[in-house]
C-alpha cells in the first residue's frame, strides 16, 4: 500500500509544533508527538528516494553521446577507466607530467555540437597548475609527454557536471584538442 505525502507539509509538521496552552496534558503532548514521529521513516525513506532518484543516468548519456560523436566522425579512441575517452595524434618524447605539475599547453575547447568556447591564440600557450584544472584534464593531461598532442572526450561529470559554467551548458560533453609544450 502506498500513501502519497505532502512532503512540506510533513516536514512543517516536524518544526512547527503548535503549543496551544501551557496547561497542557503531558500524554496529550506525548501522543501528538507520536503521531508526528510515525511519519518520520517515511518521511526519512522519502527524501532518500527523491534524492537517488535525483541523480541521474548522466555518465551512460555522455558516454553513449562520445561513442556516437566518435562513430559519425570515423574515429576510435582510447576509454579509459574514469570514462575519459581520448585520441594521440602526437607521441611526445619528453616529460610526463604528474598531478602536480604545472604544465605549459596549447587548447582548443570545443562542445560536442562544435561550438568552440574557449582556445588558446595561435602563437600563444597557456600555463596552468594540473591540480587546479578539471577532472577530466587531471586525468588526461598526466597520459601525455612534452611535444604530444592529444584530443580528449571528456564526460560531464569529469567536466563542468551538472552546473556548467559561461557559455558551457550543464552536463556538456568536452572535447579538447591538447598540446603539451612543458612540464614545470
Amino acid at each position: 500500500m502506498f500513501y502519497f505525502v505532502n512532503l512540506t507539509d510533513l516536514y512543517k509538521s516536524f518544526v512547527e509544533v503548535p503549543i496551544r496552552n501551557s496547561t497542557i496534558n503531558i500524554s496529550l503532548q506525548a501522543k501528538f508527538y507520536y503521531q508526528k514521529m510515525k511519519y518520520l521513516p517515511l518521511f526519512v525513506a522519502s527524501i532518500m528516494l527523491f534524492s537517488c532518484s535525483a541523480k541521474s543516468n548522466q555518465p551512460e548519456i555522455d558516454d553513449q553521446l562520445i561513442k556516437n560523436y566518435l562513430e559519425s566522425k570515423q574515429l576510435t579512441a582510447t576509454k579509459d577507466a574514469s570514462g575519459l575517452y581520448y585520441i594521440t595524434t602526437a607521441v611526445g618524447t619528453g616529460a610526463a607530467p604528474t598531478a602536480t605539475s604545472t604544465v605549459e599547453i596549447k587548447y582548443k575547447g570545443s562542445l560536442i555540437n562544435g561550438t568552440v568556447f574557449d582556445q588558446t591564440a595561435t602563437d600563444k600557450t597557456a600555463t596552468f597548475a594540473l591540480s587546479d584544472l578539471i577532472k577530466g584534464w587531471q586525468i588526461g593531461i598526466p597520459l601525455m609527454k612534452v611535444g604530444g598532442k592529444v584530443t580528449f572526450y571528456i564526460p560531464s561529470g569529469l567536466g563542468y557536471g551538472s552546473s556548467g559554467i559561461g557559455s558551457i551548458p550543464p552536463n556538456s560533453v568536452l572535447i579538447f584538442d591538447i598540446e603539451l609544450i612543458r612540464v614545470k
